[in-house]
């Protein structure tokens, strides 16, 4: 039997998006009460709309997202974002908030061409926090390598941003997109998923000249 897990975050009115780009807002274009004269009072609809920029919650990345070429989402294949096999790897966390954190990993590359590379740091659990932003693990440029290297097709995270935020040339995010591998952000309940063995989704709307979109990603685990 199949079962599902969520591996995103709800977005909520009045939630802040990524540091710096303000809040979210998510209310009724129409309420189901102001809507009834457009049916004659016969039936209701409630019609709802969202302002908001396009990095919050949890989101996806697409190459458009760093290169003006780049693929954009409405450009990325279903393949590299539906059903993809999964491999979770865990993280240790080091470093200090001066410099951010890097993470170190025992990894064998052959096990990770053509999948989904989900990183568990168990951040997640300061969503929501201050902290969350400010001291935030980030990847090595080392194992970006040994990523692009083992052909990689995506990769998440349960924390804010793959590269150190204090490096302006965002290396990571630049070399992860010029190859084409999808960057998946701000992932939550990593520590609920077994190391292989499971399905990773993380579907954007079709959006031309989309670069990065909220995702609902899930993880399917099971026959």
């Amino acid at each position: 039997m199949v079962k599902y897990l969520e591996l995103n975050h709800s977005l909520i009115d009045g939630m802040g998006a990524y540091p710096g780009f303000g809040n979210i807002e998510i209310g009724a274009h129409l309420d189901h009460e102001q809507s009834r004269p457009n049916y004659n009072n016969e039936a209701e609809f409630y019609i709802g709309k969202i302002s908001m920029i396009t990095i919050a919650g949890t989101y996806l990345d697409s190459p458009f997202h760093r290169f003006p070429d780049g693929t954009d989402l409405s450009q990325v294949p279903l393949e590299k974002v539906a059903r993809l096999d999964g491999v979770v790897l865990d993280g240790k966390v080091s470093g200090d908030s001066e410099s951010g954190a890097t993470l170190n990993f025992d990894v064998d590359k052959s096990g990770l061409k053509n999948k989904a590379v989900l990183i568990r740091t168990g951040w997640d659990k300061y969503w929501g926090e201050t902290k969350y932003h400010e001291r935030g693990p980030h990847l090595s440029m080392e194992f970006v390598e040994l990523l692009v290297s083992a052909g990689a097709l995506l990769v998440g995270v349960d924390f804010l941003n793959v590269d150190n935020t204090n490096d302006k040339s965002r290396p990571v995010h630049t070399t992860l997109l010029y190859n084409d591998i999808l960057i998946v952000e701000n992932l939550q309940n990593l520590g609920k998923l077994p190391h292989t063995g499971f399905k990773f989704s993380a579907v954007p709307l079709r959006i031309v000249r989309g670069a990065s979109f909220p995702v609902r990603a899930f993880v399917e685990v099971g026959d």
